[in-house]
């Protein structure tokens, strides 16, 4: 009887914890993409931590814009800027090479370029906005964590739909998670999110979704597959997605 790995195992959570955030967690038992399923909540954890930074603000009486920054900021620390980092060399990489090989190259490049300046200052100037539009709804933890939730869902979906363009590097060494390890990490990330925002989440749900395709056809047709930062780059534009499609609903 061939071997068949558990769907999920007790370590899965602080593997997550471990690959995606700063947090010092030891991951004791690493599976590597196998514990894909958990990176929502690996989100969960950072929106949660980030979410009461923005509480701490606001009850000292700071305006809610300000709030904001804050709770984006902490979520940069958070995580190392590791999606940020992933969104400019995706930026950088697929319009400032002409073939995939160059594509590849100016993407390992860790020098930033105006592509990934650029990309970074919309990236954080769009998630300031929606998310000061959302806290003036009176809302705070429910978005902010459910969108951290819905956000690490599709970097699981892209790492089991698209083949690894590079061969080596992060999401390489992480490994392919089973169509069944992704499907099981967006039904908890929409699970999760739809006890806190109840149909609301709806909107950002579609929204996500749609650009989560999106990404994955440009990444086939400017690499061939998915890298490391291709999946950063999908987590920030989730995000953005997510907190736009909240602040036009909520």
């Amino acid at each position: 009887m061939p071997r068949t790995d558990p769907l999920i195992t007790p370590g899965d959570i602080p593997a997550a914890l471990a690959l995606l955030t700063r947090f010092p967690v030891p991951a004791n038992a690493p599976r590597g993409a196998q514990s894909a399923w958990a990176w929502p909540l690996a989100g969960a954890v950072t929106g949660l931590a980030a979410a009461l930074v923005g509480w701490a603000a606001i009850a000292l009486g700071l305006p809610l814009p300000l709030a904001a920054l804050l709770i984006v900021a902490t979520e940069i620390v958070l995580t190392g800027g590791l999606h940020e980092d992933g969104l400019a060399d995706v930026a950088d990489g697929f319009w400032g090479g002409t073939t995939k090989d160059r594509r590849l190259e100016i993407m390992k490049d860790s020098r930033v370029g105006s592509y990934g300046v650029i990309a970074l200052v919309l990236s954080l100037g769009a998630r300031w906005t929606a998310l000061s539009a959302v806290l003036a709804t009176g809302a705070l933890f429910a978005p902010v964590i459910a969108v951290a939730l819905l956000s690490r869902a599709p970097m699981a979906v892209l790492m089991a739909s698209l083949p690894n363009a590079r061969g080596h590097g992060l999401s390489s060494h992480v490994g392919k998670p089973s169509q069944a390890t992704a499907t099981l990490g967006v039904l908890l990330a929409f699970a999760l999110s739809l006890l806190m925002l109840g149909s609301t989440v709806l909107a950002p749900l579609f929204w996500v979704t749609i650009l989560t395709i999106a990404v994955a056809a440009l990444a086939k047709a400017k690499i061939g597959g998915q890298t490391g930062d291709v999946l950063g780059a999908s987590q920030q534009i989730a995000q953005i997605a997510a907190l736009f499609a909240l602040a036009a609903t909520l």
